[in-house]
Formats: structure tokens, sequence, C-alpha cells
């Protein structure tokens, strides 16, 4: 009896892990270089420890073949990874609007290791990818991610047939509102830009010796950088609301 139980539980908690495990190995600010993988793993178990008890009662029972466990466990782990994949691709909009703003800014070429792309990207992108993390867990929402993950077992039932229609059409779906997300936040940048540009062609058509590149691109980064510095509270606060959003999909009604 004691050995049934002990099976049971042990089967119980690595199913869970499949999920939750696969899910912290992808989710921003988890999945970060920073973050070494042995302090992922600690955290994927513990969550894996804490929630078998209140899931067991919806797992499935142990397969008979170990063909049947293992694709109920690559199952789950496709779950997880999907679920960690659509937020940081939420995420993701924040390194666009860098490279969109950087581009704008005349500043590019400045880069740097983004500890959140894990490639080199433009300063700015790095520093709102960076800033972006840091006030996801600074406001507690992290909580909500890992309060997703759990409730995605009333959305994705274990055992049950995995809907990759919808997987397939929801990433689409969130690849694109991650793009206008980004387009939207540097849309203050595109505008002032184009504004400067064609100016500085009018001004360059009337003074034709006018020294543009030692005059206009100091110009342009600091008024760039002015305006990025009065509406970066309001931008990230929208990039918030937007990623709870998106996460709202995955939390029982």
């Amino acid at each position: 009896m004691l050995g049934d139980i002990l099976e049971l539980n042990i089967f119980a908690f690595f199913l869970v892990f499949a999920r939750i495990g696969s899910a912290i190995m992808m989710m921003p600010g988890f999945s970060t270089s920073y973050v070494t993988p042995r302090a992922r793993l600690g955290i994927a178990l513990g969550l894996s420890f804490l929630m078998t008890p209140f899931l067991i009662a919806g797992l499935p029972g142990l397969p008979s073949t170990p063909i049947a466990l293992f694709l109920l466990l690559l199952g789950e782990i496709i779950i997880g990874l999907f679920f960690g994949v659509t937020l940081r691709v939420l995420v993701s909009a924040m390194q666009t609007a860098g490279s969109l703003i950087a581009l704008f800014s005349s500043l590019a070429n400045a880069l740097i290791r983004d500890p959140i792309a894990e490639q080199q990207s433009s300063l700015i992108s790095s520093f709102l990818t960076t800033l972006a993390i840091t006030l996801i867990f600074v406001s507690g929402m992290h909580h909500l991610m890992i309060r997703g993950i759990v409730e995605s077992y009333t959305l994705f039932v274990p055992g049950q047939p995995l809907p990759f229609g919808d997987f397939t059409e929801l990433l689409a779906h969130r690849v694109s509102d991650s793009f206008n997300l980004g387009v939207q936040l540097s849309a203050p940048f595109i505008v002032s830009a184009l504004v400067y540009y064609i100016g500085l062609g009018i001004l360059g058509r009337l003074m034709p010796v006018l020294p543009v590149f030692f005059v206009a691109m100091p110009i342009q980064i600091a008024g760039q950088i002015t305006l990025m510095a009065m509406g970066l509270s309001l931008s990230m606060m929208y990039f918030l609301s937007r990623f709870e959003a998106g996460i709202i999909p995955f939390l029982e009604p």
C-alpha cells in the first residue's frame, strides 16, 4: 500500500515538473543567462513540490506502457514550452521598440551584450528589456506568470490531445501583437525623427555648406534621449498592461 502511494506521488510529481520545469526554462526573467541552470532547476522543483498536492486530483493515472508514458510527458513539456515562449514573445516587444528607437536616434551602432535576448543588441534595446524584466518582478507580475502555469491545468488537461492548431494560431497572434506593441512604443520617436529629417533636408537645401553630420547628429541624439526620458514611465506602464493581458487567457475565468 505504501509502495503504491509512493509510486503514484512520484509519478504525479514528475508529471507536474515536466510542465512547470519546461515553462520556467523559457519564461522571461527565469530563462536569462544570469540565472544559473541550477537556480532554475531549484525553482522548478520547489514549485512542482508545492503544486503537486493541489493538482494530483486532476492528473491521469500511470500509463501501462513506456510509450504512453513518454507521450504523456512529452505533451506536458510541449505545453510548458508553449506557455514560456508565449510570454517571452511578449517581452520581445521591448527589443523591437529599442531597435527602432536606436535606429532613429543614430545609436544603432552602440551595441552591448543584452542579458535578456542573449545576443548583441543596441544600448537602448538592452536598457528597455532589462527595465521591463525588472518591473515585472518589482510589480509582482511574476506571481501572475506562476499562477498562469498552475491554472493552465484547467485549460490544457493532462493526457488530452494537444490543440496544435490553437497553439499555432495563438503564437502567431502573439508575435504580431508583440511587433505591433514595439512599433506603438517607438511611434513618438519615429514621428519626431521624421519631422526632424524633413526639416534637416529643407535646411540642407537652403544652406548647402551646413556640416550636417557634425551639427545634426548631436541634436538628434539629445532630442531623442530627452523624449525617451519624458515618456519612459508611460511606455513601461503600457507595456505592463499589455503583458498582463497576454497572461489572462491562461487564467481561469
